[in-house]
């Protein structure tokens, strides 16, 4: 049974680096707004896809955005994300978008619908041994690509994805685009505290999202969205947001994994690279020591 609640219509952006709570959210969100006995189907989640699918970016503009280029797409993508106007009905949207301004000044994921958003940080050097396993890559290759000024999803010009391409940069680059942006209707919510207080946190965010907050219903919807629950329905019925080739999608949605999985020298690179960041959401001490 949906539960239509929402306090004002618009869009809702949920938004992160790869790898970093945003899906986990997103089945808390959907077992939260469907009272059930029985968890929501990780497979029909019906919390807005993501911002970057091709499909829904075509049928809102109408036309192919496989005939244009990816400079091209990036001026259209404001109108799309605008023009999905569903009166009074809140849309909540996940992005892996950095927050951009294009050139004309408009930002690239529009701002007529867009009522607020919640962003998920999660250490970096967790981020790099979950993003490894997620693109089937090697650590050190993760760490280099968290680092790269240019590094995106769907760059490449001579190929059509059913994403299109999404600006990331480094990881710095990312947190600091959404945790700073002007006028930006912002939460942010470490994964960490996620795990550690999981009933505020997620209430927090409930609240923040324009929904009436229920202690009965998060605590079910905590309930159904825990890891073993969405490893076991992964196991049984697969998951179609999890990449080719992958094994598992939901791997163990632990923190502080990095503490046995990284060599000392992937430890240094990886604070080099995003020490002050680190610092300022509390992932190193004042010494430049990991905690």
């Amino acid at each position: 049974m949906l539960v239509p609640e929402a306090a004002t219509g618009g869009t809702y952006w949920l938004a992160s680096y790869p790898k970093s709570g945003n899906t986990w959210f997103r089945t808390v969100l959907a077992n939260y707004q469907r009272v059930e006995d029985e968890p929501v189907n990780i497979n029909a989640l019906h919390t807005g896809g993501i911002a970057s699918a091709r499909a829904m970016i075509d049928d809102l503009l109408g036309l192919e955005t496989g005939d244009l280029d990816p400079d091209e797409i990036d001026q259209l993508r404001p109108l799309a994300h605008d023009w999905r106007d569903k009166p009074g009905e809140a849309i909540y949207q996940k992005t892996h978008d950095t927050y951009r301004i294009n050139s004309d000044g408009t930002p690239l994921l529009g701002s007529r619908q867009t009522r607020g958003a919640l962003y998920f940080i999660r250490n970096p050097l967790d981020v790099a041994i979950s993003y490894a396993h997620h693109n089937g890559t090697g650590i050190d290759k993760a760490i280099e690509s968290m680092g790269r000024e240019n590094h995106g999803l769907n760059r490449s010009k001579k190929s059509i994805y059913r994403q299109v391409r999404q600006h990331m940069g480094t990881w710095s680059q990312h947190v600091l685009s959404w945790v700073d942006a002007p006028t930006l209707n912002l939460l942010v919510l470490r994964y960490e505290d996620m795990h550690a207080d999981g009933w505020h946190q997620f209430g927090q965010a409930i609240t923040h999202l324009g929904l009436s907050l229920d202690d009965e219903r998060l605590d079910r919807a905590l309930r159904f969205s825990a890891f073993d629950v969405l490893k076991h329905q992964e196991a049984e019925a697969g998951f179609i947001e999890r990449p080719g080739g992958m094994k598992g999608f939901f791997r163990n949605g632990k923190a502080g994994d990095w503490r046995s999985q990284l060599s000392d020298a992937q430890i240094a690179q990886i604070i080099a690279d995003h020490g002050a960041v680190m610092l300022r959401f509390g992932y190193l001490d004042m010494a430049g020591n990991p905690l």
